[in-house]
């Protein structure tokens, strides 16, 4: 145990809730006031990297949190990463591992070898476990397998055989699970006398003989009972049960709905093979939000420790498309050519008619796509949402549409020209409304994920419709 773990473990001994003052000093020189590590301490870090002195690098991240080394490999350059993971050897426990960017995570443990990552997860629990070893390729996935111990290898390679993104994958295999007939009594002598058992759970789950969860016990529940009371008459049988194949985004829907601390997870026949605790939901969430907001963007994972090869050809793709929806909207206006060449004006006004547009209906898909995501969207209420979102953009059609006719009267003296462009504003932006709220919709019933396309059909709906109002109206008033 190093200096300073012993410090720690006095200090919870004597029952103190104050850090030692060497502890508090040497977080003050790494960490600034937001409790992200400053960058001169990471400078620190690199100088001494660059000099191969191993000994201060070790001693500058020692006292450093889990989650704070994690951090420090995610700021330092990436060539640095190797280097450093070799200089805190003894450091890169199963929590560092855990804390890490999923791309610095397996930058670092393609340098390990097969053994050490094996070392590794046999600290982490499943979830994580798995998590590191996923994006692996097979050949190194099962040589680190094969250095693992059989159960954990078991477990491991059981999360595996679940798809990506589902309970199975998110599930823990370490919990507490006893039969229905033991009293509080009996329960608490289990968890006394079995030392292997986990340490960290919020309830016990009650099984039958098929090992089929019907109830829960919280652990206050079980503390405050007396002892000679059957678990049957406390246990709590109403309970949440995730199959074993729900999306994690729907295992996320079902924590927060019910406010759920934990859960069982069960397979096929009803049997209890894992659960879900909320610090694993809290990630679900992170995750999915973030990955929604990404998705309509074309960014890609936004990750700036991404590769960039990645990135680059993330964005391109969708740049791509875009282009191709763009050309679109250009052929539209190329319809009324000598339409414009009569009016120059025109020119100077239809970006504003298409922009609004845009603006509009991005409004409403990012609001569809998040009732979508959260369930507060469903066939229940979706002609509701369709109104809604149709009166919304009307009164916007009218509302801008009036102060930019007012506006165009001032500049140009064309009520004609004022009028198109009314009209024009209020017609894109119902055509925008419906547009945002119908085609994630659309997509939604088609089981495409509308935070992926919806973008390009919106943009290609406004810009072409935009455009063709503008002007159409125009070339039908015959202005100019």
């Amino acid at each position: 145990m190093s200096e300073h773990e012993e410090q720690r473990v006095g200090l919870l001994a004597d029952g103190g809730d104050t850090p030692p003052a060497e502890d508090t000093q040497r977080n003050s020189e790494s960490l600034d006031e937001e409790n992200t590590l400053k960058s001169s301490f990471v400078r620190k870090v690199s100088v001494a990297l660059e000099e191969g002195d191993s000994g201060t690098v070790y001693d500058l991240v020692e006292p450093l949190h889990p989650a704070d080394v994690a951090d420090l490999f995610e700021l330092i350059d990436p060539d640095e990463r190797a280097p450093l993971a070799k200089a805190i050897t003894d450091l890169m426990g199963g929590e560092v591992i855990a804390e890490l960017n999923d791309h610095v995570r397996e930058q670092i443990v393609e340098q390990l070898a097969p053994e050490d990552v094996a070392e590794i997860a046999e600290q982490l629990e499943t979830d994580d476990a798995v998590a590191m070893l996923e994006d692996l390729d097979e050949e190194d996935q099962q040589a680190v397998l094969a250095e693992m111990e059989p159960e954990d290898r078991a477990a491991i390679e059981s999360a595996l055989s679940y798809p990506e993104e589902t309970a199975g994958r998110l599930m823990q295999r370490d919990l507490i699970a006893v039969p229905e007939h033991l009293t509080v009594g009996d329960l608490i002598d289990y968890l006394r006398e079995n030392a292997d058992l986990t340490t960290e759970f919020w309830e016990v789950f009650i099984v039958d003989t098929g090992h089929r969860p019907v109830g829960t016990c919280q652990l206050s529940w079980v503390l405050r009972t007396p002892r000679s009371i059957a678990l049957a008459d406390v246990m709590k049988r109403d309970q949440t049960l995730i199959p074993v194949t729900m999306d994690q985004e729907e295992v996320a829907l079902r924590f927060q709905k019910y406010a759920l601390i934990s859960a069982a997870v069960v397979d096929e026949s009803g049997r209890l093979v894992g659960q879900i605790t909320v610090d694993d939901v809290v990630h679900i969430i992170q995750e999915e939000a973030s990955e929604d907001a990404l998705l309509l963007s074309g960014a890609g994972d936004g990750d700036i420790n991404e590769p960039l090869p990645t990135t680059i050809r993330t964005r391109m793709w969708w740049l791509t498309i875009n282009l191709g929806t763009a050309i679109l909207a250009s052929a539209v206006v190329a319809l009324f050519e000598s339409t414009i060449s009569r009016l120059v004006t025109l020119a100077v006004l239809m970006p504003i008619v298409t922009g609004m547009g845009g603006n509009a209906a991005t409004q409403t898909m990012t609001v569809t796509v998040r009732a979508l995501a959260t369930n507060q969207l469903t066939s229940s209420n979706t002609w509701r949402m369709i109104a809604r979102e149709w009166w919304i953009a009307s009164a916007n059609g009218w509302g801008l549409g009036l102060l930019m006719a007012a506006g165009c009267q001032v500049i140009y003296h064309d009520w004609w020209l004022s009028f198109v462009l009314l009209l024009a504003m209020i017609l894109n932006s119902l055509n925008a409304g419906l547009s945002g709220v119908l085609i994630p919709l659309g997509l939604d019933k088609l089981k495409i994920d509308p935070a992926v396309t919806s973008t390009v059909f919106v943009t290609t709906m406004t810009d072409t419709f935009g455009f063709f109002f503008f002007l159409g109206l125009a070339d039908l008033f015959r202005l100019g």
